[in-house]
């Protein structure tokens, strides 16, 4: 079980502030790395289904012996998936007897939705004609 926790991009904890750097500052090095992993994680269908049945199941949590099924995949394939998912901190687990129980850290897709979203009362730019071309 992974304790990796992902860094919050443009956020300072101590002061309290909130709100992505993404779509009002350009990234620097360091979050672009860490967001990477994040959407590398994302990036494949596997995990993105993956995630998707951990978090839309009633009771919050899910045994591994669930997941497994639905995939045409081999149970080690299937844990490896869910391991990058951990890395990424987009899920969390914890081993009941033989079985392994997965769960969704809400804090993480929260922060992600955050890091996506426009600022409020930002309007959108004109895209009627393309960039540099003549009016």
């Amino acid at each position: 079980m992974s304790n990796q926790e992902f860094v919050v991009l443009g956020q300072d904890d101590a002061a309290g502030s909130c709100c992505p750097a993404l779509l009002t500052t350009p990234l620097d090095e360091g979050q672009a790395v860490e967001l990477a992993k994040v959407f590398k994680a994302l990036g494949d269908p596997v995990r993105l289904r993956l995630l998707s049945m951990i978090a839309s199941r009633a009771g919050g949590e899910v045994c591994v012996c669930d997941l497994t099924p639905a995939f045409d995949l081999s149970q080690p394939t299937i844990s490896h998936h869910l391991k990058l998912l951990r890395q990424a901190g987009l899920i969390d687990c914890e081993r009941r007897g033989t079985w392994v129980y997965y769960w969704l850290v809400p804090e993480m897709t929260d922060r992600l939705a955050a890091i996506l979203t426009r600022p409020a009362g930002e309007s959108l730019p004109d895209r009627t004609a393309p960039a540099g071309a003549a009016s």
